[in-house]
């Protein structure tokens, strides 16, 4: 064909030479075309490394975030997260400075339905296996990106994850929507100079056909002629950069000559167009001269260990993923934050963790607690109980701020610290008015959140069974009780809040109506962390001690409402009686010091809950919530009224 090339070649008698050298070039060009695969894979043990587009039509667009630097109140060594759905990535770690530079960049999926909050979280690195979280802030990145500003950058507040109102630094950053054709001049600028044997700028036929070669779709090697042809526009024999992105981009179109990323090496559904160019676009981010930011992590915390923790994962000794865990694995709990989308790892000291493991994932454990260990737990309860009653404990108080400083915001809370007398007392804090908005307070065939906590919902008993219950003997009827357990009841909806110490502990009425009843049931103080509701030994939910109330409403039929006492708790507390008119969004009661749970339960086809809770629970994902938050509307009212979304109920700030 005489197609020009700056090493000697010809197309028609090197073929049974190219029998001899190809395989082993081929398999050399397909290694470099792989570069980031292992590490893509590394951090992260999922199907894919990127975010995968359900519905077209929820195509927003891609983003190219850059943080640029920051300014600090002292020196140190500095990383950077984004945290973003459940993604998070991060910068390499500046020199010792109070000015770190990063100019480290992503690109980012954005959907109409799906997160647009970015959580940009600033840690000093001089400590080896926990670095510290100094300041924050979070960026509607549609909003960022709908704005009138003809600047390239914009500077944003660094708040202290310990009062939203406190300032410790600032940090720049820019934010554009991807350019689609520089996009594709990018990813070939790449692959060009992989395949540019003799860095000419130009792709020769030889060159051009390991290409194709090594992207492994034998249909478009049998046509290496034919796409170098219709490549090669101005008929110099040479294909430039802009006629390889040409080619590329109409090809991904029309006939796709990628059956997988040729750096992750991921397959493509050849029918999912929309989808390969979103992931080629997400996993080719080099190319610019810019550093790239380090994906393939689920939280900014996992993004933030220092090598000790990477080392316990690399030697399976935790592991860190979405979903029911047990075992070695319940090291680490993911949650989805309900507000922007992204995943949180709970905070829980390890020690504990280690003894919530020995005693509830083990038979051995388990049997402990039949042999006495229950009244050694509810002894410990009630002594702990009278120490946070104590004016010694309110030392304690600054700690445990500090400890969970990123999830207590001191800005919400109505009193200062030292209002407090003792521990006790800050636990049971109660919040500014107006600091939980109750969603749609006017339709009260609209439910709403109970408690801020960890929340899954299952519409069925058979479905909390499957995705989370693990417990011998779990039922309505046990959870309830004989005197108040229905037929209607045990066939019915189940929403599980979950609070952890950190969380503000007084729980609300979810529905409006009349309290008929309360039933106290006497049992044991079990932890009501997963570790200990995932694990197949013990039944936490119809063991612990427990309150259940009925409610009576015009919408929803009788609901069940269930305070669990767990391990620490000394006291359940209602500000309620029976026969009193509520309204949902209303003050119910609150938990004394420890960890505990409300279990609603809904009649048989009562209650529509909202589809993102639904989706999170059938993931074994606990989603985290706020009082006031929608939960789920009546059924009764389904035909006549609209049902309401997240994106439109009442989040607060």
């Amino acid at each position: 064909m005489g197609h020009g090339s700056s090493k000697e070649d010809d197309s028609s008698s090197s073929s049974s030479s190219d029998a001899d050298t190809k395989p082993s070039r081929i398999s050399r060009l397909k290694q470099k075309l792989h570069l980031h695969r292992h590490h893509h894979h590394h951090h992260r043990k999922r199907d894919s490394s990127h975010q995968k587009l359900h519905d077209a039509d929820d195509f927003a667009g891609i983003a190219l975030l850059t943080l640029i630097n920051a300014e600090m109140k002292f020196k140190d060594k500095w990383l950077a997260c984004v945290s973003f759905g459940e993604q998070t990535f991060r910068t390499k770690i500046s020199d010792q400075t109070d000015k770190p530079f990063w100019n480290c960049e992503r690109k980012l999926l954005l959907e109409r339905n799906g997160p647009h909050v970015a959580r940009i979280s600033v840690f000093e690195t001089n400590k080896l296996s926990k670095n510290n979280l100094i300041g924050y802030c979070e960026i509607n990145l549609l909003d960022y990106l709908a704005r009138d500003s003809d600047s390239d950058f914009e500077t944003f507040d660094l708040l202290d994850p310990m009062s939203s109102d406190i300032v410790v630094g600032r940090i720049s950053l820019s934010c554009n929507f991807e350019d689609p054709i520089e996009t594709e001049k990018n990813f070939a600028r790449r692959i060009l100079s992989i395949v540019d044997y003799n860095e000419d700028g130009n792709l020769s036929f030889s060159e051009f056909s390991d290409l194709i070669n090594a992207f492994g779709n034998n249909v478009a090697a049998s046509k290496k002629e034919e796409l170098f042809k219709a490549a090669d526009k101005n008929g110099d024999d040479v294909v430039s950069m802009d006629e390889l992105a040409a080619l590329l981009a109409l090809q991904q179109e029309k006939e796709p000559i990628m059956n997988y990323c040729p750096v992750c090496g991921e397959p493509f559904e050849v029918s999912d167009k929309l989808n390969t160019v979103i992931h080629l676009t997400l996993c080719f981010d080099e190319g610019t001269g810019n550093q790239v930011m380090t994906g393939g992590f689920l939280t900014e915390k996992q993004a933030s260990y220092g090598w000790m923790f990477k080392l316990s994962e690399w030697a399976h000794f935790s592991s860190y993923d979405v979903g029911l865990n047990s075992g070695s694995s319940a090291s680490h709990i993911l949650v989805c934050d309900r507000k922007t989308k992204r995943l949180v790892e709970e905070l829980i000291d390890a020690k504990i963790v280690l003894s919530m493991r020995a005693i509830y994932q083990s038979k051995i454990g388990l049997g402990l607690m039949d042999k006495g260990a229950k009244e050694i737990l509810q002894t410990i309860s009630e002594r702990q109980g009278r120490q946070m009653n104590s004016v010694e404990s309110a030392k304690d108080i600054p700690k445990f701020v500090e400890f969970f400083k990123d999830q207590i915001n001191m800005a919400e809370v109505k009193y200062p610290l030292e209002h407090f007398k003792t521990f006790n007392e800050f636990f049971v804090r109660e919040l500014k008015p107006g600091a939980r908005p109750i969603a749609y307070m006017e339709r009260d065939d609209v439910a709403v959140c109970a408690a801020d906590s960890r929340l899954m919902a299952f519409k069925s008993v058979q479905d909390s069974l499957r995705f989370w219950i693990k417990g011998r003997k779990f039922s309505i009827q046990g959870l309830l009780g004989k005197e108040i357990c229905s037929n209607a009841f045990v066939d019915g909806t189940m929403v599980i809040f979950r609070l952890a110490p950190q969380d503000y502990h007084r729980f609300h009425f979810p529905v409006s109506g009349t309290i008929e009843q309360f039933v106290n049931i006497p049992g044991c103080l079990y932890t009501v962390n997963p570790i200990a509701v995932n694990s197949k030994y013990c039944n936490v939910f119809t063991e612990n001690k427990r309150v259940v109330s009925i409610i009576s409403t015009s919408e929803f039929g009788k609901v069940a409402f269930v305070a669990i006492g767990a391990t620490m708790v000394g006291s359940i507390t209602f500000v309620k009686k029976e026969g009193d008119i509520v309204k949902k969004g209303d003050e119910f009661g609150y938990f004394s010091f420890g960890g505990s749970t409300v279990i609603c339960v809904f009649e048989k086809d009562a209650i529509e809950i909202d589809d993102d809770l639904l989706a999170n629970s059938g993931r074994s994902l606990e989603t985290l919530v706020s009082v006031g938050m929608t939960l789920g509307v009546s059924k009764k009212k389904q035909a006549g009224a609209r049902l309401p979304t997240l994106d439109s109920c009442v989040l607060g700030d």
